[in-house]
């Protein structure tokens, strides 16, 4: 886990420059809330307001962000008044957070927008839970979310816009086919709130006060995942990082609590580790938000370790949730989620083999590198939907060592691309009679992969018309290993032993 935090490539500084700006964003948030003389419970909601919409509106463009961002008041106000109204009525009040719970997931159809509004509706009714809000107090809720997100957005698109010199990168949005039950969206909805029922109802036999906990464990464990193997690997990592957290929390939060410069600065450190880690490791990113909890319940003075320990219970239970919920209600296996997404990455492959091909033809207007940025984020998802078997856990050995297999030529396949699209992008680059037969080998031996007959019988490529490679010629290289890559592919992808798993 160190490894894969402290040593995972981080091209551009990207997650670092993520993790800088969101500190300074929430910042500016809370510092304004003070300021302008809200209470501690609407800086933390503010805060809370800030952190979201820094941390989960990832639109492509600039511009969709902005829109999604101003967009985050008319879905979390109503919602935060709805919470604030039935605080008195507990009936009514757990229905309503179980219809959020299935409208959040259920707008995920719509893309990265959806998604970000769903999870702003559902944490803006958890914190109404954890900070026990009235509606006595919505006023100044409301004016402390509108301060902080026009503070969030003065810093993100005003300030320290990193992104707008860098191209869009290509949406990658996960397969969504079909109709009603078959929507993959309309079951994991389905599936999200029969799951943070069973958290709510087992959660308030541990508590009648902290029983949120275990229902905001069951949402997020649905968080980016698709597949019940996801689903799973994702609750273990859920529960095993608020352990780490609370481990940290006891040597750390409980005895610097009452001490509010350095509890800022822990939390200020807690919401960096936030952002930094969330892209590669998500038990490090919950050890992160265990402590900073850990720390917002000492500054609102009801900190000890019993509360410690009933947070674990309570994840435990809402982790168990989304595991029942994914295996028994209308399930969504990892070998359909796993074969989308390999497809997916296959073609994009093919796709960038034929803008370089264009490339290297004069096109003026072929760019490769923008492939190349999609492949990388589709094979972030291929990695996250075979992490099931891939996890040190899984007791299917001969299925996690194909599974790493293909992982490891889909990054060879990674790497040529990459390699392929820096030569394309030299300028002296030009057109070559073995570059286009290359290129077409290639293209064939994805549509092989991808395109195969029935009956599991694949097309043959031409690849005993791969020529000797001599030195000085890096495309042909790049071609001609990206094409070996391809055709070892074909026994996990295409063979009798398939790599995903089938239940």
């Amino acid at each position: 886990m160190l490894k894969r935090v402290f040593v995972a490539p981080d091209p551009g500084r990207l997650r670092l420059r993520f993790a800088a700006r969101g500190v300074l964003g929430i910042s500016l948030a809370v510092a304004l809330c003070g300021l302008a003389g809200h209470s501690l419970v609407a800086a933390i909601t503010g805060g809370l307001a800030a952190l979201l919409a820094l941390f989960t509106v990832t639109d492509a463009t600039v511009r969709g962000q902005a829109v999604t961002t101003a967009l985050l008041p008319a879905v979390g106000l109503p919602v935060l008044g709805l919470a604030a109204a039935l605080h008195d009525v507990p009936v009514a009040r757990d229905l309503a957070f179980l219809g959020v719970v299935g409208a959040g997931v259920y707008a995920r159809r719509w893309g990265p927008r959806g998604h970000s509004l769903g999870v702003f509706a559902f944490m803006t009714f958890f914190a109404a839970q954890f900070l026990h809000t009235v509606p006595d107090q919505l006023p100044e809720l409301y004016a402390a979310v509108l301060l902080s997100l026009a503070a969030a957005s003065v810093v993100r698109f005003g300030l320290w816009c990193y992104e707008r010199p860098l191209p869009a990168p290509a949406a990658v949005v996960a397969p969504t086919g079909g109709s009603r039950l078959a929507r993959i969206t309309t079951r994991q909805s389905v599936q999200a709130t029969v799951g943070a029922g069973f958290a709510l109802a087992a959660g308030q036999v541990l508590s009648d006060q902290r029983w949120y906990w275990a229902v905001g464990a069951t949402w997020w464990v649905f968080v980016n995942t698709t597949s019940r193997g996801e689903t799973v690997v994702r609750g273990f990592r859920r529960f095993l990082g608020t352990v780490l957290g609370i481990v940290l929390g006891f040597a750390v939060a409980v005895p610097l609590h009452d001490q509010p410069v350095a509890a800022a600065v822990i939390v200020a450190l807690s919401v960096f580790g936030i952002f930094y880690t969330a892209a590669v490791s998500y038990t490090w990113m919950m050890l992160a938000v265990t402590v900073m909890a850990s720390m917002l319940y000492g500054l609102l003075g009801v900190l000890d370790p019993a509360l410690l320990a009933l947070r674990v219970g309570e994840t435990a239970v809402g982790a168990l949730g989304a595991v029942l919920a994914v295996v028994l209600v209308l399930p969504v296996t990892t070998h359909s989620v796993t074969d989308a997404w390999v497809e997916r990455a296959l073609r994009c492959v093919h796709a960038c083999t034929a803008e370089a091909a264009a490339r290297l033809a004069g096109s003026p207007t072929a760019d490769p590198a923008r492939r190349v940025a999609e492949l990388e984020s589709i094979l972030g998802r291929v990695r996250l939907s075979l992490a099931p078997l891939v996890h040190p856990f899984s007791p299917m050995r001969a299925r996690m060592g194909r599974a790493r297999h293909v992982l490891a030529l889909l990054d060879d396949c990674a790497r040529e691309v990459r390699g392929l699209a820096s030569v394309v992008a030299d300028p002296e680059a030009s057109h070559d009679a073995r570059l286009a037969a290359a290129c077409w080998r290639v293209e064939t031996a994805v549509e092989a992969l991808t395109d195969a007959p029935a009956g599991g019988r694949r097309r043959q490529t031409a690849s005993a018309e791969v020529p000797h490679l001599v030195e000085g010629e890096p495309v042909l290289a790049h071609l001609h290993a990206l094409e070996q890559a391809l055709l070892e592919l074909a026994v996990p992808l295409r063979g009798s032993n398939r790599v995903a798993v089938g239940a």
